[in-house]
């Protein structure tokens, strides 16, 4: 295996491979997930990308709040008033054709918008038809999504991401280690004269499958993605077809970014077929076949090519799932699967005053909606000739007949802020066990909520009942002043907490904000919700407070802090909807950690003004 792939530290060597092969064929990979901020290493391997591409490809931006007129196309407003004819104009995904596409932030892309990017992509071309136009236009493309996001849960949507071949990471480089300039031009121009004429192999496609299935990548776009990289490395490095060491890079830059869970461990892949194929050596059937005194078991011949090229691939991929990755899958993956973009910022909720545009609808000029003029024109365009046509007899046409139907309503958005309600268990088991541990742990998450500017609140049961120490604030002096006074002792309601931070997050709800509740408990209620011992009815006035917590869609995070999990406090996660995070062993600093791998973030998503 000499011609592995570089340690998983040389992260600069990784992102001139990703530019150059995205360079020798940018349609077939899609694009690239650049995440960085701004600073000279984006700079200087977005000069090193330009400076890739073949002379005659376009370079096109799209800003984060482009229309669907200026990204797709549509009708020319000023030529169609000069020329009296509805007059189409080519939108910048027309205009990219044969070069590649910048997005600038990423992560702020609607989610219409990237719908929109997604159907072009997939079908290679923009089929218009709005404002009188009908027209097909091809459109083959590369894009280049810079990702400028802050944390897992504020990523670019998902559909983009699947739909890019490969994924960067240029934060952790540093502008020193950034020198090496990559291969020339004359270079590149010899790999994509080799690109259409190199041949694959049917054990290279197994090995990527095999390698996709064993890191739970569930799309098929990554497998794809990845033959089309390695034909990409192959041509880059002169192959006349696909090796398994250029399949094991494009592993490591399309599928190890995506990994889910960690793969099996390499001798139970390797032993069985091994097993296998001395058992079918034994058979007698077999027998003429082999030479008297034969070793056929040491013939380097005799080794599966299949199990051997998935050995490399996925050995690549492993070794470069980065390590925050690997925490995070270690927990279960919780964070994943979610779908949220926007982070612990809160909802988005309609608005038709304040906020940001997020497109146009029918409408009248009523409560204060603001028109959208240029789309009031748009509309009325099409419909002049006719309107003049029938115009009443002695009187002058006017310029642009506007009716009530070509009225067009900005639809505005603004974001909510998050309430987090901190639910603490102060009872006299809690309070032995991981009292002291809970409070340091949420001082830390209280700082965070702090730089967020969110407000947080402060529920604790004990004893008989459940008590709001601290309403919703954004004082963080205040919340920790609460949180070091909170005694513990006495018996477990549990039912009385989850009811406590059930209505208090329903009147943040009210209020127009996005409640996020975070109970910390052992679990073990033996107190009922009239104040009366028991452990049997305790613990079904918790699970019907928690029934209660689902049933209104909160968001939630159940911790169990009990010394050793048990499923009780499993089993209320369940019924109240939450993310189970059991910690039998860990401090405040590793708890708040968790919490934060977990991926507790506010459910995304927004409602337009309709």
């Amino acid at each position: 295996m000499t011609n592995m792939p570089p340690p998983r530290d040389d992260a600069w060597q990784d992102a001139l491979l990703a530019a150059a092969i995205f360079a020798i064929d940018p349609v077939g990979l899609v694009g690239v997930s650049v995440r960085a901020r701004f600073g000279p290493v984006r700079d200087r391997w977005m000069a090193l990308l330009c400076g890739s591409l073949p002379s005659a490809a376009p370079v096109r931006r799209i800003p984060v709040n482009i229309s669907d007129g200026r990204l797709l196309g549509g009708l020319d407003l000023s030529a169609t008033l000069a020329a009296g004819r509805p007059v189409a104009e080519r939108g910048i995904l027309a205009e990219a054709d044969g070069g590649i596409v910048l997005l600038a932030m990423a992560e702020r892309l609607e989610a219409a918008t990237v719908a929109r990017l997604g159907a072009v992509i997939d079908a290679g071309e923009i089929r218009l038809e709005r404002d009188g136009i009908a027209l097909s236009t091809p459109s083959r493309f590369g894009v280049v999504a810079f990702d400028e996001s802050a944390g897992e849960d504020e990523r670019p949507h998902p559909a983009l991401l699947d739909r890019l071949g490969l994924h960067l990471d240029l934060d952790a480089i540093d502008i020193r280690e950034a020198v090496d300039p990559g291969p020339g031009r004359a270079v590149l121009d010899g790999a994509r004269a080799r690109l259409p004429w190199l041949g694959v192999d049917d054990t290279i496609v197994k090995a990527i499958c095999a390698a996709a299935v064993a890191l739970g990548v569930q799309s098929m776009r990554p497998s794809f993605l990845a033959l089309r990289a390695a034909r990409a490395i192959a041509a880059l490095a002169g192959h006349a077809e696909v090796q398994a060491e250029d399949a094991a890079r494009a592993a490591r830059l399309v599928l190890a970014p995506r990994a889910t869970r960690l793969p099996a461990p390499e001798d139970t892949s390797a032993e069985e077929p091994q097993a296998d194929r001395q058992d079918r050596m034994a058979e007698p059937n077999d027998a003429p076949t082999q030479q008297s005194g034969d070793d056929t078991s040491s013939d380097p011949e005799s080794i599966d090519p299949v199990q051997a090229a998935e050995d490399i691939v996925l050995a690549a991929a492993r070794a470069s799932i980065p390590a925050g990755l690997l925490a995070e899958l270690r927990l279960g993956g919780s964070s994943r699967g979610r779908s949220t973009t926007a982070g612990n910022a809160g909802l988005f909720q309609q608005s038709v005053r304040r906020g940001r545009p997020v497109g146009v609808r029918k409408g009248d000029l009523r409560a204060g909606a603001r028109l959208n003029l240029i789309e009031t024109l748009r509309a009325a365009v099409p419909w002049q000739r006719l309107r003049r046509g029938i115009a009443p007899g002695g009187m002058a046409p006017t310029r642009v007949a506007v009716r009530r139907d070509d009225f067009r309503i900005a639809r505005l958005k603004q974001r909510t802020e998050t309430t987090t309600i901190f639910v603490v268990d102060a009872s006299g088991s809690s309070a032995l066990n991981r009292l002291a541990e809970a409070k340091g742990a949420i001082e830390l998450l209280l700082g965070e909520c702090y730089v967020r500017r969110d407000k947080v609140a402060l529920v604790a049961f004990r004893g008989r009942g459940a008590e709001l120490l601290l309403p919703p604030t954004r004082s963080l002096v205040r919340a920790k002043r609460c949180l070091a006074n909170l005694p513990g002792g006495g018996g477990t309601p549990l039912a009385a907490g989850i009811d406590a931070a059930a209505s208090l997050a329903e009147g943040v709800r009210r209020k127009g904000a996005t409640p996020v509740v975070i109970v910390m408990t052992d679990g073990h209620a033996n107190v009922a919700r009239g104040g009366a011992p028991g452990r049997v009815q305790a613990e079904a006035d918790a699970r019907s407070a928690a029934g209660a917590v689902r049933a209104a869609g909160l968001t939630a995070l159940l911790i169990d802090t009990s010394p050793r999990a048990r499923p009780l406090a499993g089993r209320l996660a369940v019924e109240m909807g939450a993310t189970y995070l059991p910690l039998p062993s860990a401090d405040a600093a590793s708890l708040s950690r968790s919490v934060r791998a977990a991926g507790l973030r506010s459910p995304t998503g927004y409602q337009a003004a309709l």
